[in-house]
């Protein structure tokens, strides 16, 4: 057999394979619902979206307006009730003291066998706005007074909380008034009272926002995070979050927009980011692909599913594990929606990261 016949075999061979690879990968389909909260909204924007799993199930909340940092932008809610999201209905409105302000960023966290938070900021912007805080003692349908967070308190300021087996509730925040930098407000009675915040690393070079969390095997915490510099940047803790690690870049991209992530009861590591690396500029990058990666340790990440692969905006995604071992992820779909998709973990696929164009 000459060279020539050799060569025709192996590119049907690998043409063969190709095809067989990337139709399995495309065929293994996770995805069980696909839906978006609400059709029609008496709001023309939101962003910004939050998840929890209540006992009288999910609820998810977002902030929607006119348009960001508009003063009539408030916290909206909806609640799946008989397996159908609820009309949005508004449940905090900025005003404070008199004085009308956009909201900003909802945060929802299910107390185990208590009440459903909801942690939010008001103010003009980001550099100077303030945490706010109410509870509700009936999964979402009605909500105490708001409450103001003491001075230099945010509450969690974009991803949801973690309950340590110690008792302590973490809550990972930042902040952008002089710079971006990241730090850990801690609370052992639910937002009731609070210890000195944690800083992470203040002298770092990396300007970096909105953290997430995970639970590593060892025991370890770590920490990634939203940044400027083209990568999401991660830290880590040995001690339960009261101290942290060096700032670092993982190997993937961030084109200045929000991620989250959740560790699972299977020890499985799901982040939901935007992969991309087209130039960032100080309004960031494009917010698609909106995509899932998987890891065992948090350090190597392999690629699953493309929630959205259009060009538009998907982002600020939220992610939790329900109660069945299922994912929920809501995210802001074009500035003019929030889309719910569920997911089972065990039919995820995994391939290679470089599976995606990592040119875009």
């Amino acid at each position: 057999m000459n060279f020539y016949i050799l060569t025709r075999w192996f590119i049907v061979f690998f043409s063969f394979f190709s095809i067989f690879f990337f139709e399995t990968f495309a065929q293994q389909n996770p995805l069980i619902v696909q839906e978006f909260i609400f059709e029609q909204a008496p709001f023309k924007s939101c962003h910004a979206s939050t998840i929890a799993e209540t006992p009288d199930g999910l609820v998810v909340a977002f902030f929607g307006g006119t348009h960001e940092k508009h003063q009539d932008v408030e916290i909206w809610l909806s609640r799946k009730v008989n397996d159908t999201w609820s009309k949005p209905f508004t449940v905090a409105d900025g005003i404070f003291e008199g004085q009308r302000y956009p909201c900003w960023n909802p945060v929802l966290y299910q107390i185990p066998d208590g009440d459903l938070l909801l942690f939010y900021k008001v103010g003009p912007d980001p550099s100077s706005w303030w945490g706010m805080k109410k509870r509700s003692e009936n999964s979402g349908q009605s909500w105490s007074d708001p409450e103001k967070l003491p001075d230099g308190i945010l509450g969690p300021i974009k991803n949801k909380p973690e309950l340590l087996s110690n008792g302590d509730l973490l809550c990972f925040s930042s902040t952008e008034h002089d710079g971006w930098k990241v730090h850990v407000e801690i609370t052992k009675d639910f937002g009731e009272t609070w210890i000195p915040k944690v800083q992470v690393d203040p002298e770092s070079n990396y300007q970096v926002i909105q953290p997430t969390l995970l639970h590593l095997k060892n025991g370890w915490i770590q920490m990634l995070c939203r940044g400027k510099d083209g990568f999401i940047i991660t830290s880590l803790s040995q001690d339960q979050g009261r101290s942290w690690s060096v700032l670092e870049p993982t190997v993937l991209p961030n084109p200045n927009s929000g991620i989250d992530a959740v560790t699972l009861s299977n020890g499985k590591h799901i982040l939901v980011y935007n992969h991309s690396r087209k130039p960032v500029n100080k309004w960031g990058g494009p917010r698609y692909p909106l995509n899932l990666a998987i890891s065992e340790d948090g350090d190597t990440w392999n690629a699953s599913i493309e929630l959205e692969n259009k060009s538009g905006e998907y982002s600020y995604p939220s992610i939790i594990e329900d109660k069945k071992g299922l994912i929920h992820i809501v995210y802001t779909w074009n500035r003019t929606k929030i889309k719910h998709v569920v997911l089972d973990p065990e039919d995820m696929p995994e391939a290679s990261i470089n599976i995606w164009n990592e040119d875009r």
